[in-house]
Parts: structure tokens; sequence; C-alpha cells
């Protein structure tokens, strides 16, 4: 592939997802490393005569003595290019087991978080087709690492919450990447543990060495929504029908969205409650922090009330004007402060008249995990959705989950709108 074919496939996909113009920043996320460095340059020669402000966010793992350096590396080769840039640092970085999973999850967490400050919804990614074959050898080898996607939700939550990860170099190979740096006359980290054989994406890199990658292959599962009035209280609806002809990702991404949790459902128990969805009986069904409850012809995922108590989750002290996540389901914004936020169980009995009612109109299975506040120091119960400020963070997540072109979100410009311009509104509850 020569440069400029590169460069014209890169700029292809940054067109189609992102504004052509604005003031939010792009977040990217930059090791220094080859990827993310042909990435910054891209992303900066795309953004230029965009007028398009690019954030580099490096992440220090504090995982090897050169980190520090490697760190102010990456922020130089982000000054020369032009771009703003931040350096994040692991905290709590420590060796051990399973050390490459949780630096993810952590470096996530901390680009999430980085870009939400900045006002950015959007953190490019450096993956490329390379990646796309490792990810899928290191699958067949049992690993339950999920697809890489060009647009998809950050993995993180709450931390992520309305972020989405775009990867543009994913039909991109890995040595092209640095033949155009090397052209350019730029340079680029190499970490030596990527030649430790001792982590499993090293071993899928060794074994793939010299094979032609195989292109990615967009993810066009049918993406059945059918949220009603239900969603704000974080219910999420399907035709039963529909359901069972998507693939087991769909309920997967609903059970999560549902629940607020983030570990997955292992395949098996996913596929015995994918075989229910796809039979006929109704039924009901616990899984990942949710319940799911199957008529004939429709299927109602939500919270378990039950689960969600036993799990310990503790009170929620609101601060006035400040809003804050409950459950991972719903981010609430009271007027004053003095109130906490709990669940309904045990407590509707303290609600008003209107607010029983309110609580009666929903599933019965939902009433209990429904967020109630309490004044403090004292034995008020109000219903929180018409005291504060609530926003449900169900429906959202589970569209962003949405394979290309299935979705409400598939381009920047639309991931604004249902973030700000439709918050608090009933768009995102319409059939």
């Amino acid at each position: 592939m020569s440069d400029d074919m590169l460069r014209g496939q890169v700029f292809d996909r940054l067109n189609a997802r992102l504004k052509l113009e604005g003031p939010e920043p792009l977040a990217l996320a930059l090791s220094g490393g080859g990827d993310s460095r042909a990435l910054l340059a891209l992303v900066m020669e795309w953004a230029r005569p965009r007028g398009r402000r690019v954030i580099a966010l490096t992440v220090d793992h504090r995982l090897n003595p050169d980190s520090a350096q490697w760190t102010e590396r990456a922020g130089q080769a982000a000054r020369d290019e032009g771009a703003e840039w931040q350096a994040l640092s692991w905290d709590d970085a420590k060796g051990g087991s399973g050390v490459q999973a949780r630096a993810r999850l952590a470096r996530h967490a901390l680009l999430a978080e980085a870009a939400r400050k900045a006002g950015a919804c959007v953190i490019l990614m450096g993956h490329t087709r390379d990646d796309v074959a490792e990810n899928r050898w290191m699958q067949a080898d049992g690993s339950n690492l999920g697809q890489l996607r060009e647009w998809s939700p950050s993995p993180v939550w709450p931390e992520g919450r309305g972020i989405m990860l775009m990867r543009p170099l994913l039909g991109i190979g890995r040595q092209a990447l640095r033949d155009l740096l090397t052209a350019q006359g730029k340079d680029w980290i190499d970490d030596p543990a990527n030649d430790n054989p001792a982590y499993l994406r090293i071993r899928a890199r060794q074994a793939l060495a010299g094979q032609e990658s195989a292109p990615d292959i967009e993810d066009l599962t049918p993406w059945p929504w059918q949220a009603g009035d239900w969603g704000r209280h974080g219910v999420l609806a399907f035709d039963r029908a529909a359901l069972a002809q998507a693939s087991g990702r769909v309920l997967a991404a609903a059970l999560l969205s549902a629940s607020g949790t983030v570990r997955p459902p292992r395949g098996d128990r996913l596929a015995r409650v994918q075989a229910q969805v796809c039979g006929h009986e109704p039924f009901s069904a616990v899984l990942c922090g949710a319940r799911i409850e199957a008529s004939a012809d429709q299927v109602l995922i939500a919270r378990e009330a039950g689960e969600m108590v036993r799990s310990g989750l503790p009170p929620l002290h609101l601060r006035r004007q400040v809003p804050a996540v409950w459950d991972g389901r719903f981010e609430i914004t009271a007027p004053e402060n003095g109130w906490t936020v709990l669940p309904a169980k045990g407590l509707s009995s303290r609600l008003s008249a209107s607010d029983r009612a309110a609580l009666d109109a929903l599933p019965p299975f939902v009433r209990a995990s429904v967020p109630v506040l309490r004044r403090e120091g004292s034995e008020t119960v109000v219903a929180a959705f018409t005291t504060a400020e609530v926003t449900p963070l169900a429906p959202l997540r589970f569209c962003l989950h949405a394979p290309a072109g299935m979705g409400e979100t598939t381009q920047e410009a639309g991931l604004f709108a249902a973030l700000h311009s439709e918050k608090g509104s009933t768009a995102l509850f319409s059939v």
C-alpha cells in the first residue's frame, strides 16, 4: 500500500465518523509506539485544516523503569505534531498475574475520565489489522477478549459512559504504518515487553509472524430495539423474535447495560439463556446482575434487585448540582444537598400516594430496583424521578454497542446529540 493510499483510507474513515469542524476536541491514546505514533501523525494531518483540536493522552503504567522517559518522548511527539498533550499515570500499578488485563482496564478508565473532563466524546485508538488477527488467535486459544471494532463504546463503566472508541487503522497493517513514519523521518518507542512470550498477545504475534493478516469484518448483527417509556426506569424491552435472531453479543450487551455491571457473562451461561430466548415458552432468568422476563412475544431485561442488595450497594450521598452515578444505571443530580440515593426495595411504603402509583405502573420485578431519595436525618423518602434530574444510562449504553449502521450513534455528531441535546428528553425511549 502506498503512503497516499494509506492516508486516503484513514481520512475516509475519519470523514465518515467525525465532525469536520467544531470546538469539541478529539482525544487520542498515544503510547509512543509505532501504531499510535502513526495514528497521531495521520490524525493531525487530517485535523489541522479543519480546525479540530486533538488532545493526545499518554498513560504511564509504571511497570517499566523507562516508562517515565517513554512518557516524555510521547509528549514531545505530540508537541512536534501540534497536538495538545496530557500525561496520566496508573497509581495502583503492580506486576503479577493478569497484569496486562488490569493495566488495560486502568488505562481505559484513565483515558475515559481525561476525555470526559476535556469535553471529548471520542477516543482515537491505534489498533491495526494485525491486532485483529492476534485477537482472533487469542480467542481461539481460549481468551475472552472481545472483537475489535472500528466504532465501539469504552469498555469501562461508569467512567466510560458516553465515550466511544474509534479505530481508523483496522484496515492497515502494522508494517505499513512504520514504513510511513520512516519515510517522514519520525521515530517511535519499542517496548521490550513486545518480545516477551510470557504474554499471550506476544505468543499470538510470534505465531502469526509472516502471515497476511485478515481484514476486519464489521459486525452487522441485527440490533433489536423496543425501548418504550420503561426505558427511563432502566428497562430494556425487545421483540422476542427479533432478539432470537440476533447474536449472543446483543444479549450480552443488554445484560450489561441493564445491570450497570462490567463483567460479561460466561459463554456457556449466555448460550443457555440465548437458547431459551429462541424458544417459545415464557421464562425468567438471572444473569450478570440482570433479570430477564420473557413472555411469548416480548423480552424485558432490568436490574435484579436482590442481587443489587446482596452486592452491598452503598448509599450514595448527593451534592447540590453535582451529577453522580448510582449503581452504574442512573446519573442523578439533586437540586440541593441532604439527599441520599437508595433502592426502592423495602422503602416503597414511605412514598407518597402519587409516587407509589408511578412505581406500581412498572413491571413488578422492576419496582424494587429503581432509585429513591431519602432526606438525610429524617424518614422522608421520595421518588428520585420526581425530585432530582435523573438520566437513565441503560438505553444509551445499549445503543452505543450497536454495530455500524444499526444504531443512532455511529457518528460523532450523533453522539453529542444523544449525550447533550437529548439529555433528559424522551428521544432515547421512542420505539
